[in-house]
């Protein structure tokens, strides 16, 4: 969303975020369609009986007016038929609101249940690439002030907007069949308080609000960034620096909200002045009538009562313009989230994967990241056997992390194909290829949840002796038992509670548990103690067994009893064999990755001896 504002495009206003909030919140009415005329209906119903009141209301002043000049019990018949009707009005009126109001509860939640659930369901399919560019904090502050924005807006349009029309049109037409002059005075002075109104709202206010709003969200993001990572800032003893750091994000958002609200005060200010004028006018001129003996006490009177509930629905109006305009600048940026692309989407014909023997293969395979010109990969082809343990080797950047995250469809390929046991997996559901892929990272996130489910997610409805054994397996079982709840421990967001080394040990039960036909090891036992690295790894080789294996490795010796490595090159596999092979090539690559991790590994030994 750009940041910037010109008066010269106000335009946008009318067919950018309004044109967009309006179709979203009007897609969403049209799926409880009968619930939003029903409220709509109330709403006009009880403000018809409100129009109708003040006619009412003047008829009893004519009748009591009358009683001296006439028989005192007609004149009692009228005013109290009078009195009855407006009573009745009342009352309608009553009951009419009443309903609206229930009604709008109903419709209210359950658009605002769904746009939340419908965001939720976007945010976790949005692409790799998208989340690696958006703040968490950022995001959830987009959806929850969308969702009250929303709540706002359906106030604003049916129990507001929509009375405050009835009763200026209502109004007018009354007052001009008696009085045709007053219908225009009135007709002129509220269109005209409208338009300045609305031109105020849209073209003065609200490109402020919606730049206020823009770092609103940059002030929610920082607030998660910082958060989220405190252990960070405690380890540097950075706290007075976030300090600065936020303070200055929070000067910005104060000196956008400022002029936001300040506008809103002129123009608030603006509606006031011309109410003034139009009261003066009204009173003018029904004042002019009764001395020239066009209007009676009585007529007086329904002119001032209708034209004080008239005044009150008129700056009520700015009001609501206020809001609706609010609400449609705060629902932009959830909008925006509902337009935007998954990134990553399932085939209208995708059919769900299941992988028996596990063969990967790579066709000719193009890809490269957005943005970037050169791609990482160019006409690309590997195989990997049914079965095999393959190990990925090589500098940063040259390939292997992003060799794993096309087998998951993380990203698509350019051109070219990626199949597993001949299925193309550009044509499969990608719940299923994931759930076929049994995947450790090497910086383990848990949930802010139980162990018994961070370690059961890759697996819903295991039994907790299935939950036991795989985490036996993955030497987590013992540590587990020794907090204070067991396998009830909650871990803190993302495992914060837990060191390293137990996240990692939680992440490969998870693995073990999934039993899984491909399993992706990003370096597993990176975090792990030495004393447990062997027994994990131990328990790795009996995993890997059966099941094609791809280990990303940055420890060269977890990969040397691979079938077979990859060494990666700038996208291109610029050798391959066993290590046994590969270490004995003069000049190679992983000859040479192998020799420097021996001697930084010789020279810890001499340090520490």
């Amino acid at each position: 969303m750009s940041l910037s504002f010109s008066p010269r495009r106000p335009r946008r206003w009318l067919s950018g975020p309004f044109a967009r909030v309006f179709a979203f919140t009007f897609r969403h009415w049209r799926r409880q369609k009968g619930i939003a005329v029903f409220v709509a209906s109330a709403m006009l119903l009880e403000t018809l009986a409100h129009v109708l009141l003040p006619l009412y209301a003047g008829r009893l002043v004519d009748a009591l007016a009358s009683s001296g000049s006439t028989d005192r019990a007609a004149a009692l018949d009228k005013a109290l038929q009078a009195f009855a009707i407006a009573m009745a009005l009342s009352v309608f009126m009553v009951i009419g609101r009443h309903l609206g109001f229930m009604g709008i509860i109903r419709l209210t939640l359950g658009i605002m249940s769904r746009v939340a659930e419908e965001a939720f369901f976007r945010v976790q399919r949005f692409s790799t690439n998208w989340q690696a560019n958006s703040f968490a904090g950022s995001t959830v502050r987009k959806i929850t002030r969308g969702m009250w924005a929303l709540d706002q807006l359906n106030d604003t349009m049916i129990l507001a907007l929509l009375p405050s029309v009835v009763v200026l049109v209502g109004t007018t037409v009354l007052l001009g069949v008696y009085w045709p002059m007053m219908g225009v005075i009135v007709a002129i002075g509220s269109v005209i308080y409208i338009a300045v109104t609305i031109s105020l709202s849209l073209f003065y206010v609200a490109p402020a609000a919606s730049l206020a709003n823009a770092w609103d969200t940059k002030l929610g993001g920082a607030l998660a960034d910082a958060v989220g990572c405190n252990a960070v800032v405690k380890a540097f003893g950075a706290e007075a620096r976030e300090d600065a750091r936020l303070a200055g994000i929070v000067r910005k958002w104060r000196s956008r909200t400022r002029r936001t609200w300040t506008r809103g005060t002129y123009n608030g200010t603006a509606q006031n002045a011309m109410v003034v004028l139009m009261r003066g006018a009204v009173i003018g001129l029904v004042l002019w009538l009764w001395w020239h003996g066009q209007a009676s006490p009585g007529d007086v009177t329904f002119v001032l009562t209708s034209f004080f509930v008239l005044e009150g629905y008129l700056l009520d109006v700015g009001m609501h313009v206020r809001n609706l305009q609010r609400s449609v600048n705060d629902m932009e940026e959830l909008v925006a989230l509902s337009e935007q692309p998954l990134g990553i989407e399932d085939k209208a014909d995708a059919r769900p994967m299941t992988i028996g023997a596990g063969e990967i293969r790579f066709e000719d395979v193009t890809f490269h990241y957005a943005g970037h010109a050169t791609p990482l990969y160019r006409e690309f082809s590997v195989t990997i056997a049914a079965g095999e343990k393959v190990g990925l080797v090589g500098h940063s950047g040259s390939g292997k992390t992003t060799f794993v995250k096309l087998i998951q469809r993380l990203y698509d390929v350019n051109s070219g194909r990626i199949l597993i046991d001949g299925q193309d997996i550009a044509h499969v559901t990608q719940s299923s290829l994931r759930s076929e892929i049994a995947i450790v990272q090497q910086e383990p996130i848990l949930f802010h949840r139980s162990l018994a489910e961070n370690i059961a997610y890759a697996r819903p409805g295991a039994s907790m002796k299935e939950i036991i054994a795989a985490a036996e397996l993955a030497n987590a079982h013992d540590f587990i038992l020794r907090l204070p709840k067991g396998y009830q421990t909650l871990v803190g967001e993302r495992g914060v509670k837990l060191s390293g080394g137990e996240r990692q040990r939680v992440a490969l039960a998870r693995a073990f548990l999934a039993d899984a036909p491909v399993l992706i090891l990003d370096e597993a036992t990176s975090s792990l103690d030495s004393e447990s690295e062997a027994a994990i790894q131990e328990a790795m080789e009996r995993l890997m067994q059966g099941r094609t294996a791809i280990v990303i490795a940055h420890r060269l010796s977890t990969v040397r009893s691979m079938d077979r490595l990859l060494v990666f090159e700038r996208g291109t596999i610029a050798e391959e064999g066993t290590h046994e092979v590969l270490v004995k090539r003069d000049g190679g690559i992983y000859r040479r990755l192998f020799e420097r991790q021996a001697l930084e590994l010789a020279k810890g030994l001499d340090v520490a001896a």
